[in-house]
């Protein structure tokens, strides 16, 4: 019989080989919204967060949340206590909270996932990108000390989370790079944001929870320090990052759940059919051999599209055809 899509997706996270090659045609993982976290969408089209930050969500984008423009809490970092209050949790029911969510969970087949650890994108929806940046230089005590208050705030969450639903991963979460360039250095990046993150990996380990990271853009100089504190599984893995040379270089240490060229003609709907089978071949056969990868072409556009919805297809099609069985058929 053939395992469960959770068994087989933490095989693969562990370094070993799974039975099939992963994608989202067997879902493995379901995840736990936290309203009092940094929203992943704003379906109404605004969003206050729990520690005062308004999000507007974009049916461009899905619906998916950013911080709504021109919109500043902070304005000056130095006075960070005067403007950036945590919410009181005390009277909270947590267990209510997360069981409404979870009641229909299937926790045999699928993972279940929380996330968080998005510390320099809170500092950004809290002072915008300029003066957090600027901050790092100018005000480091003062950021530190922000984004240590940030951080038991988002610990005594993740707390919660572990406690009421022994969760079985987390996603880290953090954008720090544009496509082709971080945001800031490696150096910076272990100063400000790292020792945050490493609170949630630590926590994570303790409670025998696998670890997976999402960081778009050419983020491929934090790998290092990802896979020291634990992180097993990055996404969206963007090509503008030396796939084949991270590849080679953390084998059976660090999944890719991504790699698909999702900005340029491949994922154009008009792109020409020959082309897209021919590139998902490739893809494939690069990034697959030994294990950690996990299919995940898309079209983009409106899934409602017939242009996307037969590309799509072709997608689907060729991950059944060509893909799923590829460790018995490339042994």
């Amino acid at each position: 019989m053939e395992i469960t899509p959770k068994q087989n997706y933490m095989l693969m996270l562990a370094g070993e080989i799974p039975e099939y090659v992963p994608s989202r045609f067997f879902p493995a993982s379901d995840s736990v919204s936290e309203e009092l976290l940094t929203p992943v969408s704003a379906p109404q089209g605004t969003y206050v967060t729990s520690l005062g930050v308004e999000y507007t969500g974009s049916a461009d984008l899905n619906m998916g949340a950013l911080p709504t423009p021109g919109k500043i809490i902070l304005p000056d970092i130095t006075q960070w206590d005067k403007y950036i209050h945590r919410p009181d949790t005390s009277n909270r029911d947590w267990e209510g909270y997360y069981m409404a969510q979870t009641e229909r969970f299937d926790r045999e087949n699928r993972m279940l996932k929380i996330g968080g650890g998005d510390y320099f994108l809170t500092a950004v929806s809290f002072m915008g990108f300029e003066n957090t940046i600027l901050a790092m230089y100018e005000e480091p005590n003062a950021l530190l000390a922000m984004l240590e208050y940030v951080s038991d705030f988002y610990i005594e969450v993740m707390k919660q989370q572990i406690y009421y639903l022994k969760p079985d991963g987390v996603s880290l979460m953090d954008d720090d790079s544009a496509y082709r360039t971080p945001f800031f250095s490696v150096e910076m990046y272990r100063k400000f944001f790292k020792p945050f993150q490493k609170r949630h990996c630590d926590l994570a380990l303790e409670n025998n929870m696998t670890i997976e990271r999402h960081d778009c853009g050419k983020c491929e100089q934090f790998i290092p320090d990802w896979v020291e504190m634990g992180v097993r599984g990055w996404n969206p893995a963007q090509t503008s990052n030396d796939l084949p040379a991270i590849k080679k270089r953390f084998l059976h240490k660090l999944s890719i759940n991504g790699g698909w060229d999702s900005q340029g003609e491949l994922s154009d709907p008009m792109v020409d059919k020959k082309v897209l089978k021919d590139a998902l071949a490739e893809y494939v056969d690069t990034l697959a051999p030994g294990g950690g990868f996990v299919y995940s072409p898309m079209i983009r556009g409106d899934f409602k599209d017939p242009q996307v919805m037969e590309r799509n297809e072709i997608i689907k099609d060729f991950y059944f055809d060509y893909v799923k069985d590829y460790y018995k058929t490339h042994a």
